[in-house]
């Protein structure tokens, strides 16, 4: 198949990870978009979200999330050091394994790692899959930056492109806010949480809506969480040089990145009861992030279903970040 001009509209870890896979299939390829990519630019799931590279409690998934996101977590370290070895930014992918705390169906949890082929192990009544990673999602972006730049794909950052017009007909270009135009063979819309205002009159079926997240940071002795530990719908992980993150939040506020000083609250008695280690220590930060809500964490991923040259790798929900490089995979071998 002749190799042809691609648009990809959204430069989060989806977006970039669709542009790089295409741009190694030949094609030549412009990525928009609408802040400044990597930056750390409130309300983007992509810089505000843990890295974790794995469903939480993934046995209440329907297996194509589950099959996603495995696909997607087991591929991060082989595009963790090319994308190292390339650019020399560290995205600090690290098999840090997972203990899942009470309560939980032990029962339900042992079916589905031995039906997924998952090592684990069972400490008292915690559970630990070892095989599970997390990566630093901010230098994994701005690792992949660096690689579509070093690679020749264009950058168009803080560039905001308007609400496809309803219509079925193939699209040769898309207006941006400021009133000039983007010109391609084929489009791609990986925006994650604003995907839905971009294509709502072109497929009103897209269920997908923003879901806040929020999360707090300390600094503390490297090695102090060896583990990402999860209990009850929170979860804490630690980075290689001591930063810890917990969260998060589940808020449907539409597109507010505010933060609550309720929530900040919460989050603390929960990360402490958790690790009494943090009683007292500073919180270093305080953020949100909006995730693509959809039903049942199912992404959209393919063609668009009347526009027959615009294709959709988004929402993911909760799992953009694990599910991106499976994706992106998927949606290049589409193009060819």
């Amino acid at each position: 198949m002749a190799k042809r001009s691609v648009v990809v509209v959204g430069g989060g870890i989806v977006g970039c990870l669709t542009a790089m896979q295409l741009r190694k299939q030949g094609h030549a390829v412009t990525l928009v978009e609408r802040n400044i990519i990597a930056a750390q630019t409130s309300g983007e799931s992509s810089w505000a979200g843990a890295g974790i590279a794995f469903p939480l409690l993934p046995w209440f998934y329907q297996d194509v999330v589950n099959e996603l996101a495995l696909a997607g977590a087991r591929a991060y370290p082989a595009v963790s050091a090319e994308l190292y070895a390339e650019t020399g930014i560290d995205p600090e992918c690290s098999q840090s394994g997972m203990l899942i705390q009470p309560p939980f169906d032990q029962q339900q949890a042992i079916d589905w790692c031995t039906r997924f082929g998952l090592e684990y192990a069972l400490q008292g009544g915690n559970l630990l899959i070892p095989e599970v990673v997390q990566i630093r999602n901010p230098r994994l972006l701005q690792s992949l930056k660096a690689w579509l730049i070093k690679h020749g794909v264009i950058l168009r950052e803080q560039t905001q492109l308007m609400p496809l017009q309803e219509g079925g007909a193939p699209i040769t270009r898309w207006q941006t806010t400021t009133g000039d135009t983007l010109s391609a063979d084929v489009f791609v819309v990986t925006s994650g949480a604003w995907s839905f205002e971009l294509l709502k009159q072109t497929a009103s079926s897209l269920d997908i809506k923003p879901m806040r997240g929020q999360m707090l940071l300390y600094h503390m002795m490297p090695g102090l969480l060896p583990h990402i530990l999860y209990r009850d719908g929170f979860y804490m992980l630690q980075r290689r040089d001591g930063h810890l993150l917990a969260g998060s939040s589940l808020e449907d506020v539409g597109f507010d990145t505010g933060v609550t000083d309720s929530m900040r609250q919460e989050m603390l008695q929960k990360a402490e009861a958790i690790l009494p280690a943090l009683k007292g220590q500073p919180i270093i930060k305080h953020w949100s992030g909006l995730r693509p809500g959809t039903p049942h964490n199912i992404p959209s991923i393919g063609r668009h279903p009347q526009i027959e040259n615009l294709y959709l790798n988004t929402g993911h929900f909760r799992y953009g970040v694990t599910m991106a490089p499976e994706c992106a995979r998927r949606i290049a071998a589409l193009l060819g």
